[in-house]
């Protein structure tokens, strides 16, 4: 080294730029900053990679005190029970065997991105953590509501959260993903694809946490008394279906109402409406998992429902609110190494890393071990072990015993041969390297299966959110290379979207991709098919939960608004009263009717349908209101459900709904078309509305690209 080279501490530059050679922080050159070092191609994750933990570790300690990820969070308490002892087959795990056991709950939903002060309604994956106070200690199953993640190794976890996480040097954009460090990622990470399409589709726009599915991601092991191992995909389904929103719709909501969310939630409960979710497992041996087309570690891949059908186990039913948010959700640790005996790990590279990474998050957040002393943490079984002291602990230990083995206690506490956890004896051998298997290579059948499986309509939002994300990227080149990637997925996604970009010429050239920093994609041959489980649009309707607003100026018809209260709370539907002003409404018998909310303070975009009853006098008030034309013109456009009764009728010819059937003078039978439901007869229209309600959405509705709203 020249007298040149030298540098002194003390003149160490206190700023950081882009350098020549990626290195640890202790300036060690790093030759692989892929994936983590594991036991052979497919094997476990070792202690020993000082990179990957110095890496996570100060990735962990980025954020004081709200969570790095996941920050803004919404939570409810609830029980678990399983249906049948069946899973005995399976797992030891006594709450996924024992009917007889209520298993109590902590469910935390949360977006990924945001800050903890960020919109509800945002583009983004939604965080789906139950944690489980079983019999035998906590278990905390923390997923997504997307069943697979934009990258294999837990390595690259850093670099996609900081891409995505507002960008540095001015800290915009906040909780979005439309921004070039995001998307200039992604470009050179091909194994995102699958992930991807899902995010840009309404799986990311959730319309309710309690219609929304959840996922464990990875591939765990269920194993039993017998020491038998069974791999599994772990689900949640909602029992009253899947809906989202609409992109128009989040972004108004995040302006009217940005705890939209958090709000229905909390109401849904407080009401009695409480969300409920079946759990399920996909089971199959190792020998089955070989056979599949994809590598069951690799946590960007599913199985598919048609190949391994979901078992529905037990049902988990969110009934009470939590009395204190920073006391309760806010102060919930999850990790999935909180795990009972039964349940088990594999060498998904991913998960490795979650399980440290997990650990270390809840130590910065908490600045101690004894994050497990706070109540919400707490486990509802006993206690024993040496552990000690540390900052914020709150049990006071007795006893001059603090290790085991010991004679003094009479031994206790004592290792349970019987029930104790076990792990799996998975035979371990391999070559110290890192590197990932070809089995991972392949990053474009699956997004092109979930493409095809979509419906017109969600291809449609599919390609309009493309639009947007890559029309705010400023860097050209980027655009182009998404180009590329999405001709991998599917020809027409280029096609639709590009010239609305401004791109101009993309081909299916991938050299731009640097082997040493990104793996080389695959296509694989042959027909991908469809999954139907993939698309929303073939999950069971129902009208339970869903927001319903009554549009009403003096001089309504009061039979009419009573006969479709009674009729929608028959049905668990939530019904709002909404007119010029908040405050009492004179209906035409002269009894009034209290509107609980005012055009000023609710907006259509946070109702699932809209109902308008007759009466001549409330009908021309609001044919000459503009929110109220406003209003349905909106609704209509978001294809979400309209009625409208006797005089109401007339109101629908101030806006602008063209090509849409409407009753008749002397029609008697209700008029349902594209969701917009008319009668002559007002008290009669309930149960046709109801109908349309349970669809929530109508993609086909006639002209509706010419509503201004």
């Amino acid at each position: 080294m020249s007298k040149h080279d030298h540098i002194d501490a003390d003149d160490q530059p206190l700023e950081s730029g882009p350098q020549e050679t990626l290195t640890t922080n202790q300036g060690c050159p790093v030759r692989h900053n892929q994936d983590q070092l594991t036991a052979g191609l497919r094997g476990g994750t070792l202690m020993e990679d000082f990179i990957f933990r110095e890496k996570m570790t100060h990735f962990d300690h980025e954020r004081i005190p709200e969570r790095v990820v996941h920050a803004r969070g919404s939570a409810a308490h609830g029980i678990f029970s399983v249906y049948d002892d069946s899973m005995k087959e399976f797992t030891m795990a006594r709450f996924l065997t024992d009917p007889s056991l209520e298993t109590e709950t902590f469910t935390r939903f949360s977006t990924v991105v945001g800050s903890r002060g960020s919109a509800d309604t945002v583009r983004d994956a939604r965080g789906f953590a139950t944690k489980f106070y079983t019999v035998e200690g906590n278990y905390d199953l923390v997923g997504n509501n997307i069943p697979v993640f934009f990258i294999q190794d837990g390595m690259k976890f850093p670099d996609l959260v900081h891409a995505i996480k507002p960008e540095p040097h001015n800290e915009v954009p906040q909780a979005s993903a439309a921004h070039d460090t995001f998307w200039d990622f992604i470009s050179l990470m091909p194994e995102s694809m699958h992930m991807i399409m899902w995010v840009l589709s309404d799986r990311a726009l959730p319309r309710s946490y309690a219609l929304m599915e959840g996922f464990g991601v990875h591939t765990f092991r269920l194993v039993n008394e017998a020491g038998k191992s069974t791999m599994c995909k772990i689900h949640w389904k909602p029992v009253a279906g899947l809906a989202s929103l609409v992109w128009d719709e989040t972004q108004k909501i995040a302006g009217k109402d940005p705890d939209f969310n958090r709000k229905d939630l909390w109401e849904r409960i407080e009401t009695g409406l409480f969300p409920e979710f079946e759990l399920g497992f996909q089971l199959f041996t190792e020998e089955e998992a070989n056979k599949f087309d994809f590598d069951v570690l690799d946590p960007t891949k599913l199985v598919p429902e048609e190949l391994i059908p979901v078992r529905k186990v037990g049902k988990m039913t969110l009934k009470r609110n939590p009395s204190n948010f920073f006391a309760e959700t806010e102060q919930v640790a999850f990790h999935p190494g909180h795990i009972v005996p039964g349940i088990d790990f594999t060498n998904d590279p991913l998960l490795q890393a979650r399980l440290f990474s997990y650990l270390d998050t809840q130590l910065n957040r908490f600045s101690t071990p004894n994050f497990v002393e706070v109540p919400i943490n707490r486990p509802r079984c006993p206690v024993f072990n040496g552990l000690r002291d540390g900052f914020m602990r709150q049990t006071i230990n007795k006893g001059r015993v603090s290790y085991e083995p010991n004679s003094l206690e009479d031994g206790k506490p004592r290792e349970d041969m019987e029930r104790g956890f076990t792990s799996f004896a998975e035979p371990q051998n391999g070559v110290k390297l890192r590197a990932r298997p070809d089995s991972f290579s392949d990053h474009f059948s699956q997004a092109t299966l979930f493409w095809n499986s979509q419906t017109d309509a969600e291809k449609e939002h599919i390609v309009e959110a493309i639009k947007f994300e890559l029309g705010k990227v400023e860097a050209m080149h980027i655009r182009e290379r998404m180009m590329n990637l999405f001709l991998h997925v599917s020809p027409e996604i280029p096609k639709r979207v590009a010239e609305h970009i401004g791109v101009k010429d993309y081909s299916d050239d991938l050299s731009y991709l640097d082997e040493s920093s990104a793996p080389k994609p695959t296509v694989k041959d042959g027909d991908v098919g469809k999954s139907a489980a993939l698309s929303q649009e073939n999950s069971p309707g129902s009208p339970r939960g869903r927001k319903v607003a009554i549009l009403v100026a003096n001089g309504v018809n009061g039979a009419e608004v009573d006969a479709m209260k009674k009729a929608l709370k028959g049905v668990d539907a939530t019904v709002k009263v909404v007119s010029k002003m908040s405050g009492e409404v004179t209906t035409t018998d002269g009894v009034s009717v209290v509107a609980d909310e005012s055009f000023k303070t609710a907006a259509s975009v946070v109702f699932d349908a809209v109902y308008v009853p007759g009466g001549a006098d409330s009908v021309n008030a609001l044919s000459k209101s503009g929110d109220a034309i406003h209003w349905l013109n909106e609704t209509y456009k978001h294809c979400k459900p309209i009625c409208a009764t006797g005089d109401g009728m007339e109101i629908l010819k101030a806006t602008a709904i063209s090509g849409i059937e409407i009753a008749g003078e002397d029609d008697d039978d209700t008029v349902s078309d594209h969701g917009v439901v008319t009668l002559r007869n007002g008290t009669d229209a309930g149960s046709a509305f109801i109908e349309a309600l349970s669809q929530h959405r109508f993609w086909d509705r006639p002209n509706r690209d010419a509503v201004p709203a």
